[in-house]
């Protein structure tokens, strides 16, 4: 008998000596290999890219909107303090003790030791504007204020 040459029935474009650099399976056991969805990735991307942004541009808000409050109470602070020095004054203010500062029917300002709801039987109505207590580097910190002002 006489050999007969070999034909591989297998279209040599179809076979490889490194299986594993094959873009898809090559067996029916081999491990599927899936097509990434690049718009499901995309999509899954662009959502957690504006969840972190929104997260930051609220912190942001939040330091700005306490940057505001501390810039309006250091103005209130300022004019009060400016009301405070304009204002007459019968005793020697001392460190860290509370004043009281009341406006006068003919629009001068003064200082007291009496707080809005001390005055008692007197019927000294006076507007009231702030109560403050002096720091000690006589500047003036203001505990409360009307809401008028």
């Amino acid at each position: 008998m006489s050999e007969k040459e070999f034909i591989n029935p297998i279209d040599p474009d179809k076979i490889t000596e490194n299986p594993g650099t094959l873009p898809y399976a090559h067996h029916t056991g081999s491990a599927m290999v899936k097509p990434e969805d690049r718009g499901k990735l995309k999509g899954l991307a662009l959502s957690a890219m504006e969840h972190q942004t929104d997260m930051q541009m609220d912190q942001i808000y939040e330091q700005m909107k306490l940057l505001s409050d501390q810039a309006n109470r250091l103005q209130d602070r300022k004019r009060i303090s400016e009301y405070i020095y304009q204002a007459e004054m019968r005793f020697q203010p001392l460190i860290n003790h509370t004043y009281y500062l009341y406006e006068k029917e003919n629009g001068l300002y003064f200082l007291s030791l009496i707080g809005p709801n001390d005055w008692g039987r007197s019927g000294e109505k006076f507007n009231y504007i702030a109560t403050t207590k002096l720091l000690a580097d006589h500047t003036w910190d203001v505990l409360d204020k009307s809401q008028e002002l």
